[in-house]
């Protein structure tokens, strides 16, 4: 993907939303201040993906922004390819659009649309934008694309029609495979939840309200059984998946736990620090963090 460089290190984050957008525009500052490549947001019930980036690059200068996942339906194809390339003419190289389905909870249930076929509706989703009229001044040739991706046929999809995969919830050896599927010329970028944190009682406390929600929807726990975690590991959140999920330790543990992925295939880690508060922001560990991995 050489149309656009976010290095190998970014945060993941969904915490900004439950701020003023003034506090977490000077947050953004910061973290471009850090050296962090980009800055990845989710889409769920918050705020706009696509205008929360362009509030995020205004007030930053060299940070890309990276959606993880702005969620196809929400979107008309041809309103997701407008937004997109408004983002690319704005702030060359600094926008990264990442796609995905989303859950049939979030799809059928506060939606209210099918969700019966979410590999053939990315498919067309990606047909139709790509056939979408833009009459707008921008550069020529399609703006780069990630697809949220864990299962072999969402990754071969990400290979095919766009320039690489986003898995999430997941782990080194996942990217491994994710590496194998795509193939060496995609770009790969997993999320990675980490809790500084020493003490295991706390620290698996915590990943474990983190991981809550996630070991709800399908789409993640039938990738934790192809990697080989049971019903048992899924449904009591053993300490064994929970410290496959979330990196936890001391910051040198953690710093190299994370570079696995990079050893796995990985062009970029999104780093998702975990917190305790949802209300807090964990601006310390960004910063150490930081200073570990960033060269």
């Amino acid at each position: 993907m050489s149309s656009i460089d976010i290095g190998s290190f970014g945060i993941w984050t969904p915490l900004l939303d439950l701020h003023p957008n003034s506090k977490a525009t000077e947050v953004v500052a910061e973290l471009d201040a850090m050296g962090w490549g980009a800055l990845w947001r989710p889409e769920s019930t918050g705020r706009d993906p696509l205008i929360t980036a362009a509030l995020w690059l205004e007030a930053t200068e060299n940070i890309a922004v990276a959606t993880g996942i702005a969620q196809t339906y929400a979107r008309h194809p041809l309103t997701m390819n407008s937004g997109v390339r408004t983002l690319d003419e704005a702030f060359p190289g600094r926008f990264l659009l990442g796609l995905g389905v989303s859950h049939a909870p979030m799809v059928e249930g506060v939606r209210g649309l099918d969700y019966s076929r979410p590999l053939s509706d990315m498919s067309a989703y990606l047909d139709a934008m790509d056939a979408s009229p833009f009459t707008g001044h921008g550069p020529d040739g399609r703006p780069p694309r990630i697809l949220a991706a864990l299962g072999p046929k969402m990754l071969a999809l990400s290979a095919e029609k766009a320039d690489g995969a986003h898995p999430y919830f997941s782990t080194p050896e996942h990217t491994a495979l994710a590496r194998d599927i795509i193939g060496p010329d995609k770009f790969l970028a997993p999320e990675q939840m980490v809790f500084l944190e020493t003490d295991p009682e706390r620290a698996r406390r915590v990943a474990r309200d983190n991981m809550a929600r996630y070991l709800q929807l399908p789409n993640y726990t039938n990738n934790l059984k192809r990697l080989g975690f049971t019903d048992e590991d899924i449904s009591t959140s053993s300490d064994r998946l929970v410290d496959a999920i979330v990196l936890w330790g001391d910051l040198d543990s953690i710093v190299a736990r994370v570079r696995e992925h990079a050893e796995a295939g990985a062009d970029h880690v999104c780093v998702q620090a975990l917190v305790e508060d949802p209300t807090e922001l964990p601006m310390d560990d960004w910063r150490q963090l930081a200073d570990a991995l960033i060269s």
